[in-house]
């Protein structure tokens, strides 16, 4: 692919790649922001950490509403933008951390599916070797494929889900991407990764965008960032930036929105 945001492709294909959207140098400082605030914690962030961090760092949610990321993101869903979530993907060199294949929708519960799109960013090189993300195209035009919870400790998943489907070698595209090149990818199409055998870290950061209009099929209130526009839906509580990093503030409401939507997802 060209790196050009194509409806037609998104659509035909369920995902575009690679898209220039940071020069390399901005994209090199969120990741020394990351490692910054990994040296001040005096620790690499936790799995739980590494989730909404937008509500924990300020670098984060600026990095979940820069404008040049959301310049492709809004001819997919429209001017009105909300994050539903946040993950940094880290993976240590040599570490065994990997990602089944799987379709994120099956466990979101958004409606309609096809107005949230994936933003993964590179904040590090991310190769075959170093274990790039990988997609079957157009699988996103499939129905939800039956999936297990496998619970995989080097998983990182939160379920350790995977497709009960094999995917044979050859009918993925792997995604390689330099830092500040980023993916986009449809909710429904079968992705995953393999294990980091490069000698650096590989680090994305994903975005879960989608309008405002979208809704939330349980019951219970759940929440996400207004990053562009306005939200006349009300669909969804609005998440904070923090005043400070990792301020005991910030700390208290990342575990409660986490308490939050781990109890939703469960339910669904």
């Amino acid at each position: 692919m060209d790196g050009s945001i194509s409806g037609e492709t998104y659509r035909e294909q369920g995902y575009c790649a690679p898209i220039p959207v940071l020069p390399a140098a901005e994209a090199h400082r969120y990741r020394a922001c990351l490692e910054a605030s990994e040296a001040a914690i005096g620790r690499p962030l936790t799995r739980e950490e590494r989730t909404k961090p937008h509500i924990l760092f300020g670098w984060a949610a600026e990095l979940a509403r820069h404008p040049a990321i959301l310049r492709q993101v809004e001819p997919l869903v429209g001017p009105d933008i909300l994050c539903w979530e946040t993950v940094l993907f880290t993976k240590e060199p040599g570490g065994q951390e990997f990602i089944s294949w799987h379709q994120d929708l099956t466990y979101w519960g958004l409606e309609p599916g096809d107005q949230v799109v994936t933003a993964w960013l590179a904040l590090s090189p991310s190769t075959v070797e170093s274990g790039c993300m990988r997609v079957v195209p157009g699988s996103h035009r499939r129905d939800l494929a039956p999936h297990r919870d496998t619970y995989d400790p080097d998983n990182l998943l939160s379920r350790g889900q995977e497709i009960a489907v094999e995917v044979q070698e050859g009918e993925w595209a792997d995604i390689v991407l330099s830092p500040g090149e980023m993916s986009l990818h449809h909710v429904r199409i079968v992705h995953g990764s393999d294990r980091n055998r490069s000698n650096d870290r590989r680090i994305g950061f994903a975005a879960r965008y989608f309008s405002t209009a979208v809704r939330q099929k349980s019951p219970s209130r759940d929440s996400a960032f207004l990053v562009q526009g306005q939200d006349r839906f009300g669909h969804f509580d609005l998440e904070p930036a923090p005043a400070a990093d990792y301020s005991e503030a910030a700390r208290d409401l990342h575990a409660e929105f986490r308490r939050r939507r781990r109890a939703l997802q469960a339910a669904l």
